[in-house]
């Protein structure tokens, strides 16, 4: 992720600043295969980590100036959580979590900033932490499984599946952060059509956005290198005109990548055939406001009116909170 105009931070040297293979951008120990912040994205507020927790082994860390999410991608987790510096536990919460991202929808936890934390697992468990800068400090929350909004977007082979489990007017316990989890089966596009939320007319709302994949094997279940897809990001005039880079880029990706989008239009997200495709996408920016208000390219918005006369993809959903659907 690099930085656009209004967040103040520079444009990326190159397409190859955009696509972060997995384990390219590690933490300062093997359990951190992830450790992506604004700094290093080189913009101002999104950010995200990967930890691989050892089962029995804890994990102490503090979110500084940053508000996150504790989302498992395999496995649960116990976690207790202290005002920074205070050595006394302000809330501790067991996370039930999920075997993997293609088999159920999990339970969550939110940290505000200024925080310890110690996460503990009994078995080995693997968390995503989306996280934004922010100002204030809001006090940790617990998201149950069921409470997640599962919704279907797009038709035919552009259904997919949307867990808002912490998007605007469904999660408001936030300051800035946004995060948002999609699963596209064998085939299908998703983040379609191609849309933007940037400092270009006519956008309302400028958001950083990083989207983190994992893609599952031929069992459709486990994560594997094997499995691949595509991720697309382009400017138009429209770009140039509001003095932000030119972009053009078409990635493949695979499990664990992580493909930034610091502006311009970003889809489709292509799941190759045979391999589900599962993305995290976490979002913030300057408006004080959280928003995922978006405006799509105008050559291919007209693809939304052609859904009503599709049927929506009965594979979808793939999971909810109970489980997998199709099994």
């Amino acid at each position: 992720m690099t930085g656009s105009t209004p967040t103040g931070a520079a444009s990326p040297a190159g397409p190859s600043d955009l696509h972060l293979p997995w384990g390219s951008v590690p933490g300062p120990d093997a359990g951190e295969p992830i450790s992506l912040s604004p700094q290093k994205a080189g913009w101002t507020y999104c950010g995200l980590s990967v930890l691989q927790l050892k089962a029995g082994v804890a994990h102490r860390f503090s979110t500084g100036e940053n508000e996150m999410f504790l989302l498992p991608l395999a496995g649960g987790f116990s976690v207790e959580i202290s005002p920074f510096g205070a050595g006394s536990v302000e809330a501790s919460y067991r996370v039930t979590g999920r075997d993997s991202v293609f088999t159920r929808v999990t339970d969550f936890v939110y940290v505000g900033r200024d925080s310890d934390v110690t996460l503990v697992s009994s078995t080995d468990a693997e968390i995503a932490l989306p996280s934004s800068r922010c100002e204030g400090r809001l006090e940790s929350r617990y998201g149950p499984a069921d409470a997640v909004a599962v919704e279907l977007r797009g038709s035919g082979t552009a259904t997919r599946q949307v867990n808002g489990f912490g998007v605007p007017g469904l999660w408001d316990h936030a300051e800035k952060l946004i995060a948002v989890e999609l699963i596209t089966p064998p085939g299908n596009w998703s983040s379609y059509p191609p849309h933007k939320h940037d400092a270009s007319a006519p956008c309302p709302v400028v958001n950083e956005e990083i989207y983190f994949f994992k893609i599952a094997g031929p069992d459709q279940i486990t994560p594997s290198r094997e499995g691949f897809g595509y991720h697309r990001t382009y400017t138009g005039a429209e770009h140039t005109a509001a003095g932000l880079a030119e972009l053009d880029v078409f990635l493949e990706v695979r499990d664990g990548d992580v493909a930034l989008v610091p502006h311009g239009y970003h889809g489709p997200c292509v799941a190759a055939h045979g391999y589900p495709m599962y993305y995290l996408n976490v979002m913030a920016g300057p408006d004080p406001e959280r928003s995922m208000a978006f405006c799509d390219d105008p050559a291919h918005t007209w693809i939304r009116g052609s859904w009503a006369d599709l049927p929506l993809d009965p594979r979808c959903p793939v999971t909810t909170a109970e489980g997998r659907t199709g099994d």
